[in-house]
């Protein structure tokens, strides 16, 4: 059948869908129904319980719950903290193992874990050649979620579910996310851009973070300051609670019993939704639009009345949202984002990016009070990483169509640890209840 023909069956059959499959939003009020798993105040329904990860956005005073400065932990330690102890050392590695295992590791634990992800950062005989480039695409998160399920193919235990097996899916695929998302890049690049190919292999005595800007760039090189920043974007974006979209989805196939491979396939489905994972881009083509239509950026109340448009859904994409601002969680601060904001302001300096960086800081603090003054809000709102996660890629030069893979190269981490609580916690499927309110014929 001709695309076209099909493009417009599927046309006159959406009206159809439309007054057929709508249900009416107040009926969700009236049965109790949380739409998206979450009530007004921002709580989520309770599907499962975690040790690998916490989130505080509110503390009870007096016995009356009250937002407060958010607070994420990983297996116990503040974020805040982990950083701070990794002084000027990049961590990925380290952090990494605190989240797989449950502890912190010692100097030979992570000594072995560092040489063993080295060790799996390859991608099987002609594997690039053959899986990667042979259908490029410019949206690399399905290139890499099709290269995810094909590694499945090279791995003779794939069906194995035991947590042993899955650990060592799990490792492998931590070490080998980088080189699917810069070599389905650079095929992209070059068979769709008509652009240079160049394909570096990674170095095992590298970090995570070294080795994506080695082999995202022509002549391998960065600095300590860039390779500091990335490292330490990869540690916040890790892991954020099992209910977070993708997390649950990770928790949702293994429950089936399903492979690792499909597991961290459904993932990235998730994760690359705009709502989710696809969030800073949204933020950058804002960003675009404001400096397009704003004349003078400093003048603030000039990027107020363009900010309140945005909001009136009056401009940019007429959806009235300033993404990067709220978060389902936090209300007073995101603390990812304001730990990743100490280090923006060192890269912004060598990049020359000092007015960019104002902008940002001047729509951080306009577009808060915009939103409470038109929208009608249960909690309050704060930039989220976000915000600045894309401005910070864009200096390092990784290009748009990676940011969201840059995200699964750090998130595969928590998905792993999810997965191994998942299979030695859990026995049951995952199957939650839709009331129906279908009317009988």
């Amino acid at each position: 059948m001709e695309m076209n023909k099909l493009s417009e069956y599927a046309r006159r059959a959406e009206e159809v869908c439309l007054e057929n499959d709508y249900i009416d939003p107040a009926l969700f009020d009236k049965l109790g129904v949380k739409r998206g798993l979450r009530d007004k105040n921002g709580d989520g329904v309770l599907a499962g319980l975690t040790g690998i990860s916490k989130i505080t956005a509110f503390e009870v005073r007096d016995g009356v719950k009250t937002p407060c400065e958010g607070q994420l932990f990983y297996r116990g330690y503040k974020i805040n903290d982990l950083l701070a102890g990794l002084g000027e050392n990049l961590g990925f590695e380290r952090i990494a193992y605190l989240l797989l295992f449950g502890k912190m590791p010692t100097e030979n634990e992570e000594s072995e874990f560092r040489e063993l992800l080295g060790e799996c950062r390859t991608l099987p005989t002609n594997f690039a050649r053959d899986v990667i480039m042979k259908a490029p695409s410019g949206d690399i998160m399905n290139s890499m979620t099709r290269s995810i399920l094909t590694l499945g193919a090279y791995d003779e235990s794939a069906a194995d579910t035991s947590v042993s097996a899955s650990l060592a899916q799990c490792i492998r695929l931590i070490a080998e996310f980088p080189l699917l998302a810069v070599y389905a890049y650079h095929a992209h690049n070059y068979y769709d851009n008509l652009d240079s190919m160049f394909i570096h292999r990674p170095d095992p005595a590298l970090s995570t973070a070294e080795n994506f800007l080695t082999m995202l760039r022509p002549d391998k090189s960065y600095t300590p300051t860039e390779a500091k920043v990335l490292d330490t974007a990869l540690i916040l974006h890790m892991e954020h609670g099992g209910g977070n979209n993708s997390s649950f989805t990770t928790r949702v196939i293994t429950s089936s019993g399903s492979d690792t491979y499909s597991t961290m396939a459904a993932a990235m489905c998730s994760l690359k939704g705009p709502k989710h994972g696809g969030a800073n881009i949204k933020v950058m083509e804002m960003m675009d639009d404001i400096r397009e239509n704003v004349r003078d950026t400093r003048d603030l109340d000039e990027l107020s009345d363009y900010l309140s448009k945005i909001i009136n859904k009056e401009t940019f994409d007429k959806k009235g949202l300033v993404y990067g601002m709220g978060h389902a969680v936090y209300s007073l601060s995101d603390p990812r984002e304001r730990v990743f904001k100490q280090y923006i302001n060192a890269l912004a300096a060598e990049k020359d990016r000092l007015d960019d960086l104002m902008l940002y800081e001047a729509v951080e603090d306009i577009a808060p009070k915009l939103i409470a003054k038109y929208r009608r809000i249960y909690k309050g709102v704060s930039p989220n990483v976000d915000f600045y996660s894309g401005f910070v890629y864009d200096m390092l030069g990784i290009p748009r169509q990676l940011y969201t893979a840059v995200f699964a190269v750090a998130r595969i981490v928590g998905w792993s640890a999810h997965r191994i609580e998942e299979l030695i916690c859990a026995d049951k499927i995952i199957r939650p209840a839709y009331l129906s309110v279908m009317a009988e014929r």
